[in-house]
């Protein structure tokens, strides 16, 4: 991959740091998030879903995205070993991908509730899919 995918890889963790510390800050306080379109964050935030492995999502996707921003790092500045860190990295955001789509389906057939922050927590992990696939295949 070109260090501009990289780039756009860390850029895309640091988005996704900031949209899970938020909703970690705001649950920790016992506070609603601002649901800037629709009105069903509290619902899908505090559904029987919201945990994997008794750890909450905010958290598992906050130690994804930091992982993600770490190793797109590494890889932009050459820290060895490069093919470990490129494989721990597509890997991540493949799995991640992956459960990103069974949330999203849980938002629209399970819970019937749709969270502003899940959404564009997905859309994130998918644009950091795309970038990968498409620098594979360049």
């Amino acid at each position: 991959m070109s260090m501009t995918a990289y780039a756009l890889l860390f850029t895309l963790a640091a988005i996704g740091i900031s949209e899970t510390a938020y909703l970690i800050r705001k649950r920790v306080a016992s506070e609603r998030p601002v649901c800037p379109i629709g009105g069903g964050c509290e619902m899908v935030l505090t559904s029987k879903y919201n945990k994997m492995f008794a750890v909450h999502n905010d958290v598992l996707g906050l130690l994804f995205y930091f992982l993600a921003g770490t190793l797109s790092a590494l890889l932009v500045i050459g820290v060895a070993p490069n093919g470990l860190w490129s494989f721990v990295l597509e890997l991540s955001v493949s799995a991640s991908s992956v459960l990103s789509l069974v949330f999203v389906y849980l938002q629209w057939r399970v819970i019937k509730a749709w969270c502003f922050w899940c959404v564009m927590s997905a859309v994130t992990i998918w644009l950091m899919a795309i970038i990968i696939g498409v620098s594979v295949l360049l």
